[in-house]
């Protein structure tokens, strides 16, 4: 089995009174006995099939929007693995889950280890308070959630967002990255963060 597995779950994302319909990436990392979830959207039964049958040792968040952490209590509950957020995400937490808190906080510079695989958290505030990035150096790649896309940054037109942050964070901390790491985005396609580099200028 792959190191990394791609599901794709459908739903909605809800924030400031408004509802879109999307379509989420769930990365799934490890080996053929254990791994960690990047990211719980809209359906646990999606996500399960896509561990088939392995450990869960882990569902981290890269930020707390609705459409990222919206099963996370449930997986939990099915698989018996903590979830990790931000802190910083707190607020945005609550919007969604506010009887029920994450289990573990994630912090810049932490290192989490599956199935011989080192990923290093890397916290890109700007789409999200406390969004993070996992860079992943044996595979080469990065997994971005919300926070850099194939075509630039994440959107940050709504509560709790800034754009001169969010470019910040990707000029100081991912641009630093090599050019050629894969970078596994939280909606759509992967891009590279050469090509980032390029359109949006270090």
């Amino acid at each position: 089995m792959n190191a990394i597995t791609h599901a794709v779950t459908k739903g909605t994302f809800s924030l400031d009174g408004q509802t879109f319909d999307v379509e989420n990436n769930v990365w799934i990392v490890g080996d053929n006995k254990e791994v960690v979830v990047i990211d719980a959207p809209h359906d646990v039964d999606t996500i399960m099939a896509a561990v088939d049958g392995r450990s869960v040792k882990a569902i981290i968040c890269t930020h707390a929007h609705d459409d990222h952490v919206r099963v996370a209590p449930e997986l939990s509950d099915r698989t018996g693995a903590p979830i990790w957020l931000h802190p910083d995400d707190e607020e945005v937490w609550d919007l969604t889950h506010p009887e029920r808190h994450w289990d573990k906080d994630l912090a810049e510079g932490q290192q989490i280890s599956v199935g011989g695989i080192d990923l290093w958290v890397i916290h890109t505030p700007g789409h999200a308070p406390g969004a993070i990035c996992l860079y992943a150096s044996d595979l080469g790649c990065l997994f971005s959630g919300d926070t850099l896309f194939k075509g630039g940054p994440g959107a940050t037109g709504r509560s709790f967002s800034d754009e001169d942050v969010i470019k910040d964070s990707i000029r100081r901390k991912l641009f630093a990255l090599p050019d050629e790491t894969v970078v596994h985005t939280g909606h759509g396609p992967s891009t590279t963060i050469g090509a980032e580099a390029d359109e949006l200028g270090r």
